[in-house]
């Protein structure tokens, strides 16, 4: 009998895999935080082709992309996985697009077929749904079970890197990392992108520094004139620096650029986010809020200052501290109402990063910035 828990078969590979599919369609930071177990499986199986089913930016941002994807399938309306939940009926062609897209699964015959998605109340039926000879991945308690399951506790009370999480999970099939940061390649394209997009900022030689102010989560935001006060000594150091942000961003660009001394380039939903990757990978330091452009630069082998709340540290941090440091709010209860946040959101949208003081990161990131400068051309962009 299946249950929850980890399956006598954990840990042995597969055989005969020659096609593989991984659920996992979220965001770009959690992507990036996939791939050292994306790699793991390539390494793996290494005959087997490997089709990610995700969301129309993976399609879009890994289409030519080196890496360990093969193929990226746009997943139809799914509620719970890529559509809200609720209680009423699906509409009737939502639920007519997602039993062709199963069906079109099916015809597949996948070999394997992994949850990586999360704790798996939706999106285990889902891959079961697939056909696939086996099945494997995340198994919350309540969940429906997979061939082999790998206990998932939420976020909020399981605190281990979400990297070397994801990376444990494959290991039910079999499928071992050499490396545990994650690692992203370049494009021609991402370069081109870049340049049509920023033809004078593309060809400056000055050492560039990018500053990502923007979170999705506002709580994950630092106040605007503290990035000011991070971009101007930075600029004072030699800098040019460029504020991203993306379109529903624009406000926050333009309220670090207008609050800076030094003049700054306002990139507010300007770059495709393979242009955003050639932008980052031209850096010599990235300043951000903990979201996605941060988890982009430290795979890009980027030097990084990342602003983080001490309940998303744990899970999210870096993996390690010669090039990549952090600063911290250690605040654990609501700024407006006082309510315990490390498990529940009290519904407020107040920041949690605001009593991080601005010396304390303009002192990491021009140690930083001076660091990396002196360093010249260590880094290999892969």
């Amino acid at each position: 009998m299946r249950t929850g828990g980890v399956d006598e078969h954990a840990g042995a590979a597969v055989p005969g895999v020659r096609r593989i599919a991984v659920l996992r369609a979220n965001a770009v930071g959690d992507y990036v935080l996939t791939l050292p177990a994306l790699e793991a499986l390539k390494a793996a199986y290494p005959e087997a082709s490997l089709t990610l089913l995700g969301k129309r930016w993976h399609a879009e941002f890994l289409h030519g992309r080196p890496g360990p994807v093969d193929e990226v399938v746009c997943l139809p309306a799914v509620p719970g996985v890529t559509a809200p939940t609720d209680t009423a009926a699906p509409a009737a062609d939502d639920d007519a697009a997602l039993r062709e897209f199963l069906a079109h699964m099916q015809r597949r015959r996948f070999d394997l077929a992994l949850q990586l998605h999360g704790g798996g109340q939706y999106s285990n039926p889902l891959v079961r749904s697939l056909g696939a000879t086996v099945t494997a991945g995340f198994c919350a308690p309540g969940a429906s079970a997979l061939d082999r399951n790998f206990p998932y506790l939420a976020p909020a009370i399981d605190l281990h890197p979400r990297a070397l999480l994801l990376h444990e999970c494959v290991g039910l099939v079999g499928a071992r990392a050499t490396f545990i940061e994650p690692r992203l390649s370049l494009r021609e394209r991402d370069h081109a992108e870049l340049s049509s997009a920023l033809p004078a900022l593309h060809a400056r030689a000055e050492p560039l520094v990018v500053l990502q102010p923007g979170a999705t989560d506002p709580r994950r935001r630092w106040h605007a004139e503290r990035f000011a006060e991070v971009g101007d000594a930075l600029a004072a150091q030699g800098a040019v620096v460029a504020i991203n942000g993306d379109p529903a961003e624009a406000e926050l660009v333009h309220r670090v650029a207008a609050a800076m001394r030094h003049r700054a380039v306002a990139l507010p939903g300007t770059l495709s986010l393979g242009a955003l990757c050639a932008l980052l990978a031209r850096a010599c330091l990235v300043v951000s809020n903990d979201t996605g452009p941060a988890h982009l630069a430290r795979a890009l082998d980027v030097p990084t200052v990342t602003l983080y709340w001490i309940g998303n540290l744990p899970s999210y941090g870096p993996l390690s501290a010669r090039w990549h440091r952090v600063a911290v709010s250690y605040r654990v209860h609501c700024p407006v109402c006082g309510a315990r946040a490390i498990d529940r959101h009290c519904g407020h949208s107040a920041s949690f990063l605001d009593e991080i003081a601005a010396e304390a990161v303009v002192g990491q990131a021009v140690e930083a910035y001076r660091a990396s400068v002196e360093s010249g051309p260590r880094r290999t962009i892969r």
